[in-house]
C-alpha cells in the first residue's frame, strides 16, 4: 500500500467513524428535539409534574384572569387545553386567542406553571405547529385572524396586573 493510499484510507475510516458518530447523538436526541409540545402532544407523553418543558398553543378567550402579579388563562391547540399560571410581566403582544409558548414545568394538579411567556412577534405569524394542527384538526381558516378580532377585541392584563 503506497503512502497516499494509506491516507486516503485514514481520512475516509476517520470520516466514516466521525458520521457514525453523529448519527448516533442524533438519534438520542430525537426524542428531545422540540421546540415546544402543543396540549395535546403534553397529554399524549404523560410529562411527569415537575419535568421542564415548552408549551405552545393559542391562548382560549375568555379564559384571561390577572390577579395582581399572578395571571392565568388556558392554552388550547384545538384538540386539548391546559391550564397556565404565570407571575411576571406578560410581553406587549400578548393577546387573548393569540399564539403563545410558555416555558415551565407542570404541578401535581395538571397545571402549567410557566415561568417564561413568550407573544408572537407581529399580527402575521403563528408558529408553524400550532398552524398545522389547527389545519389538521380542520379549525384554521384564511380569515382565522380577522374572525378571531372581531369575537376577542385584544383582551390583555396591562404589564401582567
Amino acid at each position: 500500500m503506497t503512502r497516499k493510499q494509506r491516507r486516503l484510507t485514514l481520512i475516509g475510516s476517520a470520516l466514516a467513524v466521525l458520521g457514525f458518530a453523529a448519527g448516533l447523538v442524533l438519534y438520542a436526541l430525537s426524542g428531545s428535539i422540540v421546540f415546544f409540545s402543543t396540549p395535546t402532544m403534553a397529554a399524549e407523553q404523560h410529562i411527569a409534574p415537575g419535568k421542564r418543558f415548552r408549551l405552545g398553543g393559542l391562548v382560549q378567550p375568555g379564559t384571561l384572569v390577572c390577579g395582581g402579579s399572578q395571571v392565568s388563562f388556558e392554552v388550547a391547540d384545538g384538540g386539548a387545553k391546559l391550564p397556565v399560571t404565570y407571575k411576571g410581566i406578560l410581553p406587549d403582544l400578548f393577546r387573548e386567542g393569540q399564539g403563545v409558548v410558555a416555558e415551565g414545568a407542570l404541578d401535581a394538579t395538571g397545571t402549567f406553571r410557566a415561568d417564561t411567556v413568550l407573544a408572537k412577534h407581529d399580527e402575521n405569524y403563528m408558529p408553524k405547529d400550532v398552524a398545522d394542527a389547527l389545519k389538521k384538526q380542520g379549525h384554521w381558516k384564511d380569515d382565522y385572524d380577522k374572525k378571531l378580532a372581531e369575537n376577542v377585541k385584544g383582551a390583555s392584563c396591562a404589564h401582567g396586573g
